[in-house]
């Protein structure tokens, strides 16, 4: 054992840490072995022929007088190359690579074999590696020429290898300082609503409702739905390429409406970033907003980063090639500047000074900076000025779903049902809801309905967008006053805010004109505000002020706020004014009176090709509600009304919808909006009223289809649900064209149209805004050019999943048209060509589709004389299509030979769940097939075989088949001539057959012998839920073998015994089953003869049973007695829903005697008598 009791300093690793033998005792085996693994680390890095060993444990270098010194020096330079090896990697490029060689072969670091080895490594990554490798077996002077080298160049490749880490650290650091203020700000605390839990959306490129149109009515449009053909993308990987094939984009461009959270994106992505959880690739993330940017004039790429980050000293090696580098310009909106890509002059210098419009126009046409990422931000109609060629990917932001409106105010409004009442004062009042679909809006709408419900004043809450947004102003300028206070005390307290107020205006209504939306300083003192007064109550309530480094701007808290004080101010203005206030600074005609000026603003508003006065129109005609004005009264100069203007604006409004062209735009919907806001709603009420009841045919005007228009934005069961069967023309269906994109369940059925109309439909289902997503053009006259003009519109649309052509005459070419556009479309999931003489032909086109077309689930061709040649084609085609699951050929003529085709489909088909073959004359011998095919298949789990001809050896064939197959459910074997032997055969099936729950055997000249058998089978069979043996001979008998079943059998929920000659002692039979069972939850006992003894046994067994739902005892000889037994009957029998009296002899005093005991006993129970 060697005993070491001196103090030693040596190196321990590569990365230059030193360790310090204490003062110890190594006294055991076990320490000694831990020393010679240490030893055997040491000698793996340092060089035994320059050291002699003096114990195991320690050595002294001998290199130089200073062997401790030396020492760690050498593990410095290695610890050096380690240090900086990732960046090495990362930023090396092949020339200077090349130089690099060049250096160490003239400083004899290298050896010629050594640079022939590095140069053959194979991919520049491999070179590097290969490099470092030798460099760091061999003594320091290999590593002091690296470290010498890299260190002492000008390249910005070695300056992004020794200072990009320090560089990349610092800046993040200052980006996290400067956004954490904003978290609390940023974030919102229920989880379910936090921008980190929420996504994107990918969409390509903007839509003309987009481009054109005003943000709320963009809003309206969507109302908040699901787009479920878009694809949604997280934050992080909005710069990294959709596949494994494509490349990450270098323009993104991210579009929402005001207040939909763009800025809170952004602020969250750098966040993030700063962070290092996202984008970890990036080395550099650049924000700049554009409200920063129009306080610049001149200057280069280089100097505008410098600017901003002055950390950054050397911004050049920022916005490096070898360096990826974010730029993001926030508010494309808020820019002074026009950006002009076709002629702005081209710039590839960034050290050359431009305009600052020319900058960021050659920044995203990539002539400058072309490797640096680039991220814009922005409304959509300004975003549509950038040319889609150059950008790679376009997201939106999606605004809040009624579902996260609830979840918004059930969080944060807990106490006092506030968020109840307010959620019921939304879904009363639709353009509410609407404006909540913007999560700033929800917040500016519920805050001020709560401050209004926490008064002691007992106001009515707003019921338009003018009284909410007038309650919140006042709110703002009295908050932490009383409220109810005198007239005069208000006129005296808010002298201060009428003045900011009136500025407010005249500055929100100039700005609008202008596009403006973001001010400065000097634009606040133009306009006569006190920057002072901007910190009190009511100016931060509805301004924002932002500052950096480099300017200080004001904005509105949301542009809908802006437009609400433009149209205060005008609203006040015109009683006075004498001139044309859309001309502010430039000489126009006298315009004397406010009708005058009022007419002036529609003008102008209808002419806006974006629509960006629709809103302040809006509230314009708002104002002119007292209700609206009442929360102003101490705010504004109102002076008196006396009602006249609000009657002369609603006539006014009306003149302007009568009127215009052939097509309703959405600047004439907006006069909808209008008479909303005006409380004028007549109009409203009875176009709505005739949309619910289907009842428009003949009443669509142009007044009406405007107001339809609107319903359809703001409206969610108008939207849903738009049945306009039987109202429609060429004309009207011309006129509604543009509103009826915003509808998801479209009935245009029984409107006679024709192909031109076809041609219009074409144009709507092809637009980017298509919201539609079931249309119904049932009973129309559409022929085949009507299909091919629908075939185009499928080859692009991709909202549609359910098309209903049933009934017109679009035949085997039709077919063709529509089968072409189906092998490429991926959206539509069920078609219905029911009734259009495709024939084989036609078949055989759609065959071709279900061979190629994953997504569609059903496909009808019901009555199209498809034939057996037309089955084959299908059958063929079932046997590699995965996807239907639904498939009707009901009335095709297939015969045995195209139900054999099928029975062979199903062996190899496992997905179809629901087959459909009634009426096609097939026999026991296409039964043979169908049932060999069923003991194999596992897939089906409907069969319709109604009204054919399969006869008693057909039904035992099914029974074998039944023995076998537990996956079917649903058999339907109506009118099929089964008789007793066969329906007996099937009952046998049933005793032991565990899948099916619901078998029809009506019209089968079944009698009591096979019921007797069916009886039995119930007792036993747990799963069937309904039989439907309507309209057989089964007699009082028959009925009474089932009631004896049902007081046993616990499974079945339905039983159908109408028109099966069964009289009193039937009737009594089953009231004494209902006794017992507890289950059944519907008896449909019409058309027999129960008389009055069988109906009060039945009212008996009513008043102890606790599941029947649904009683049907139509034309059953009642009598009055009867029907009176029943209805009384009802008292305390509370599950009842529905019962059927009719055709039984009460007459018309006595079925209203009866109806309102029924409604007494039962109230929630349906009776038709």
């Amino acid at each position: 054992m060697f005993w070491v009791s001196t103090q030693t300093f040596f190196t321990m690793d590569g990365r230059g840490g030193n360790i310090a033998t204490n003062r110890n005792t190594l006294g055991n085996q076990k320490s000694s072995n831990l020393l010679m693994e240490r030893k055997a680390h040491y000698d793996s890095i340092l060089d035994r022929s320059k050291r002699i060993t003096w114990q195991d444990d320690c050595y002294v270098d001998l290199q130089s007088s200073s062997g401790p010194l030396s020492s760690q020096a050498e593990t410095e330079d290695l610890g050096w190359i380690q240090k900086h090896h990732d960046q090495l990697q990362r930023f090396t490029t092949a020339s200077f690579l090349e130089e690099l060689l060049t250096h160490l072969r003239k400083m004899d670091v290298l050896s010629l074999a050594e640079e022939s080895k590095i140069k053959e490594a194979g991919r520049l990554q491999d070179q590097v590696n290969m490099l470092t490798t030798i460099i760091t077996s061999k003594d320091t002077q290999g590593s002091d020429a690296l470290q010498g080298f890299i260190e002492s160049s000008d390249s910005p490749v070695a300056q992004l290898i020794v200072n990009h880490d320090s560089m990349v650290k610092e800046h993040k650091e200052v980006l996290l300082r400067q956004y954490e203020q904003y978290r609390d700000r940023d974030s919102v605390s229920c989880l379910k609503l936090n921008i980190s839990s929420r996504t994107l959306l990918l969409v390509d490129g903007l839509s003309d409702l987009q481009q054109k149109e005003h943000d709320l009515m963009q809003v309206g449009a969507a109302r908040g739905r699901k787009r479920n053909h878009l694809r949604q993308l997280g934050l992080a990987k909005l710069l990294e390429p959709l596949t494994r094939v494509s490349l990450p984009p270098r323009v993104s461009l991210t579009i929402g409406v005001a207040g939909i959270g763009k800025t809170t994106w952004v602020r969250h992505f750098i966040r993030q970033w700063s962070q290092g959880a996202i984008c970890t690739d990036v080395s550099f993330v650049l924000p700049f907003t554009f409200c920063e940017l129009n306080s610049l004039e001149k200057l280069s790429a280089e100097k505008l980063v410098k600017t901003a980050f002055p950390h950054l000293t050397d911004p050049g090696l920022v916005l490096t090639s070898s360096c990826r580098t974010l730029l993001i310009f926030e508010g494309l909106d808020e820019f002074r500047c026009t950006l002009n890509f076709s002629d702005a002059a081209p710039c590839d210098d960034p050290k050359k000074e431009v305009s600052i419009d020319d900058l960021v126009t050659n920044i995203i046409r990539g002539n400058l900076l072309p490797d640096v990422a680039v991220w814009v931000t922005s409304r959509p109609g300004v975003a549509s000025l950038v040319p889609g060629g150059l950008v790679d990917r376009v997201t939106e932001i999606p605004g809040f779903s009624p579902k996260d409106i609830q979840i918004f105010l059930n969080h944060h409004f807990s106490e006092r049902d506030f968020a109840t009442k307010i959620w019921e004062h939304l879904e009363s009042h639709k353009i509410l809801m609407v404006m909540c679909y913007i999560p700033c809006i929800c917040w500016i709408v519920a805050d001020t309905l709560m401050y209004i419900m926490q008064s002691e004043t007992q106001e009515s809450l707003p019921r338009t967008c003018t009284e909410l947004y007038a309650h919140f102003c006042s709110m703002k300028a009295e908050v932490g006053e009383p409220r109810g206070r005198e007239h005069v005390k208000l006129e005296q307290l808010h002298g201060s805010n009428r003045k900011l107020l009136g500025n407010l205006g005249r500055l929100a209504f100039y700005g609008l004109l202008k596009h403006k939306y973001s001010f400065s300083e000097q634009d606040l003192r133009a306009y006569g505000i006190d920057i002072l007064l901007t910190q009190s109550s009511l100016g931060a309530g509805v301004l924002v002020r932002e500052e950096s480094a480099i300017y200080v701007t004001y904005r509105f808290t949301h542009l809908t706020l802006q437009e609400f004080l433009a149209a205060t101010f005008y609203h006040v203005s015109s009683k006075r004014a004498i001139f044309d206030l859309f001309s502010e600074s430039t000489m126009s005609w006298p315009k004397i009176g406010f009708q005058n000026h009022f007419r002036s603003a529609f003008q102008h508003a209808q002419q806006a090709e974006d629509g960006h006065l629709d809103v302040f129109v809006r509230f314009l005609t708002g104002l002119l509600c007292p209700a609206a004005l009442k929360p102003l009264a101490g705010l504004l100069p109102l002076g008196k009304d006396d009602g006249n203007q609000k009657a002369w604006a609603a006539g006014f409004l009306q003149s302007l919808l009568v009127s215009g062209g052939a097509v309703v735009s959405l600047r004439t919907v907006n006069l909808a909006y209008c008479l909303q806001e005006l409380q004028h709603t007549e109009l409203l009420r009875s176009v709505e009223e005739g949309l619910r009841l289907g009842s428009l045919a003949g009443k669509l005007t142009r007044a009406h289809c405007v107001v339809l228009g609107y319903l359809l934005h703001v409206s969610p069961e108008c939207s849903e649900q738009t049945n306009l069967t039987g109202s429609l023309n060429y004309a009207t269906v011309k006129c509604l064209l543009p509103q009826l994109l915003y509808c998801s369940n479209l009935r245009l059925e029984n409107n006679r149209f024709k192909d031109d109309v076809m041609e219009l439909l074409g144009s709507l289902l092809s637009a980017k805004d298509c919201h539609i997503q079931r249309i119904s053009l049932a009973e129309n006259a559409i022929s085949n050019k009507g299909a091919k003009a629908l075939s185009r519109a499928l080859l692009v649309n991709r909202t549609l999943t359910s098309l209903n052509l049933r009934n017109n005459n679009i035949g085997s070419k039709g077919a063709k048209f529509l089968a072409e556009a189906l092998k490429m479309n991926q959206v539509l999931v069920s078609i219905n060509f029911q009734n259009n003489a495709i024939e084989e032909e036609g078949a055989e086109a759609l065959a071709e589709v279900l061979q190629c077309n994953r997504k569609l689930v059903s496909l009808n061709l019901r009555k199209n004389s498809v034939g057996a040649g037309g089955a084959k084609r299908i059958a063929e085609a079932l046997k590699t299509n995965r996807t239907l699951t639904k498939l009707i050929l009901c009335s095709n003529q297939l015969g045995d030979k195209g139900t054999i085709a099928l029975a062979e489909a199903l062996t190899h088909n496992h997905t179809l769940l629901s087959l459909q073959l009634q009426s096609n004359s097939i026999s026991d011998r296409g039964m043979t097939a169908l049932t060999k095919a069923l003991r194999l298949n596992r897939g089906l789990v409907s069969l319709n075989l109604r009204e054919n001809s399969i006869g008693v050896e057909g039904a035992k064939n099914m029974a074998h088949a039944l023995h076998e197959n537990n996956s079917l459910q649903d058999l339907d074997l109506t009118a099929n001539l089964l008789h007793d032997e066969g329906v007996q055969a099937i009952a046998g099936a049933i005793k032991f057959n565990q899948g099916l729950t619901s078998l029809h055997l009506q019209w089968n000249f079944i009698k009591s012998t096979a019921t007797k058998a069916l009886a039995h089978a119930l007792l036993s069979n747990s799963t069937m839920q309904l039989l439907d043996l309507q309209e057989n001979s089964i007699g009082n008998e028959g009925v009474i073998f089932l009631a004896e079943a049902l007081k046993t059998n616990v499974s079945l929920r339905t039983l159908c015994i109408q028109g099966v000659s069964a009289g009193t002692s039937g009737a009594i039979a089953m009231a004494k089953a209902l006794m017992t069972n507890q289950t059944l939850q519907t008896l449909d006992f019409r058309g027999n003869t129960v008389g009055m003894q069988g109906a009060k046994a039945l009212a008996n067994a009513l008043k102890s049973n606790r599941s029947l739902k649904s009683l049907n005892l139509q034309e059953n000889s009642l009598g009055m007695d009867g029907a009176i037994f029943i209805a009384t009957a009802l008292k305390g029998n509370h599950q009842m829903t529905y019962i059927n009296l009719q055709g039984n002899g009460i007459g018309e005093s006595g079925a209203k005697v009866i109806s309102d005991a029924i409604r007494a006993n039962a109230p929630g129970c349906v009776v038709d008598i």
